[in-house]
């Protein structure tokens, strides 16, 4: 099983079927919330949704195609991290993340981002580590401006948000760049 300390507080776990009903209780928590920058909220409505989402995420990890986390605050699970997917011809990782509207404030994603990025370039001696996040959501973009991302560009009309289109700022680091 997959865990990486991050700190006294803070750590990753693999994401498993039995934390299903904790993430779907999160999830309705701050489902309003969550709802303004991410897209599946209207399609994870009954916590069999939650459940195939693990499932995916299982399969993901067992064909090494991504790797899916909760985060652990205090020993509570509090969101969902981890490699989105890895792209292992060249060497690429893709971070996303979410968290509960409770837990924002505490450094937790950015503590979070920089751990997997570390783990990216240590242990899976990958190349390149990106983040993606629409352009208006400031603050899921702190996460890598603060980690010394570079801003690569914009990809217009990246993802469509129920009602619009939204674009995303690609910030990318490479391992050289990469300091602990």
């Amino acid at each position: 099983m997959f865990v990486h300390k991050i700190d006294e507080d803070l750590s990753l776990k693999l994401i498993e079927l039995r934390d299903g009903e904790r993430i779907f209780e999160l999830i309705n928590n701050s489902r309003e919330y969550l709802r303004e920058w991410l897209p599946w909220l209207d399609t994870t409505i009954k916590i069999e949704d939650t459940i195939e989402y693990i499932k995916m995420c299982l399969k993901g990890f067992a064909e090494n195609k991504s790797l899916s986390t909760v985060i652990l605050f205090k020993g509570n699970i509090v969101g969902v991290t981890g490699f989105n997917s890895i792209n292992w011809s060249n060497n690429t990782a893709y971070i996303g993340y979410w968290l509960g509207e409770g837990y924002q404030g505490n450094g937790i994603m950015t503590r979070v981002a920089k751990a997997l990025t570390d783990y990216a370039f240590t242990e899976l001696k990958l190349n390149k580590v990106e983040i993606r996040a629409a352009v208006g959501n400031k603050k899921s973009r702190r996460i890598p401006e603060r980690l010394a991302f570079v801003n690569e560009g914009c990809i217009r009309r990246a993802e469509w948000l129920y009602d619009h289109y939204v674009d995303h700022v690609v910030y990318g680091i490479l391992a050289d760049e990469w300091i602990k």
